[in-house]
């Protein structure tokens, strides 16, 4: 693992994968710590001004927040503007990015992340959150599946085939979660059908995990992404307070 410091509270560092290295930002609170940690996975639009604006909000809050680019496979590209992507062929432009990564993919990532965090003097405690959106709900509940005994929370907004007909389906790993589970959806996303919620809601249940599953009325897929042409700030904001009265009590 390679670091290239920034001026604290913002570091930007390379995470060495099994496959080839994994840029990241790291953002802390102001002072000296420890502070728990937070993973952060980022949702189809690759990592952008409003990512770091997200994970900086959530680093004031208190936590060490790891913001990984899921995409780097790929290799290098410019930030999208999510505005014109949506207005323009976002299979096209988006698909050959997401191709290279997947739930799985990211929670053999998650190995060396964990690593990282516990590189650290500034970390406190063993117990990490996880929050994802979009592309990146799915792979925060999949970690917490991966790495039991590490994940204590993950939450989800807007993620989209979280149980699918798939034998690769992230909802048949639910058995193995020990962390609290929030899962945010949307009445409006294709992704998230109703009979998804309730089979997912079901394993949740089943396996006895605590959890709270929610749809949020009149919201949108991608409603917390504060650059995305579907942004609410009303249901954003009760997204914020359930992923911090979250993280408060397990980490």
């Amino acid at each position: 693992m390679q670091a290239e410091e920034d001026a604290m509270p913002q570091e930007q560092v390379s995470i060495t994968t099994k496959d080839r290295h994994c840029p990241t930002f790291v953002l802390t609170p102001e002072g000296n710590g420890p502070w728990p940690t937070v993973i952060f996975y980022m949702d189809g639009l690759g990592m952008r001004p409003a990512l770091v604006e997200m994970a900086g909000r959530l680093a004031e809050e208190g936590y060490i927040v790891l913001l990984p680019d899921t995409f780097y496979r790929f290799g290098a590209y410019a930030p999208l503007d999510p505005k014109e992507v949506f207005a323009g062929d976002f299979r096209a432009i988006v698909g050959p990015m997401m191709a290279t990564t997947d739930n799985h993919k990211a929670a053999t990532d998650t190995e060396v992340f964990i690593a990282y965090l516990d590189s650290r003097k500034d970390v406190k405690g063993s117990n990490i959150g996880t929050v994802g959106f979009c592309m990146g709900g799915g792979m925060a509940l999949t970690t917490a599946g991966a790495f039991p005994d590490r994940i204590a929370a993950a939450a989800s907004y807007h993620g989209g085939n979280l149980a699918t007909d798939a034998q690769t389906s992230l909802h048949l790993l639910v058995p193995r979660i020990k962390a609290e589970v929030y899962v945010a959806g949307a009445d409006n996303d294709s992704s998230y059908s109703p009979e998804m919620a309730e089979r997912l809601e079901l394993a949740l249940s089943h396996a006895g995990v605590t959890n709270r599953c929610e749809i949020y009325p009149g919201a949108a897929h991608g409603w917390m992404m504060p650059d995305f042409p579907v942004f609410d700030q009303v249901a954003a904001e009760r997204g914020w307070t359930e992923m911090l009265s979250l993280f408060q009590r397990k980490l």
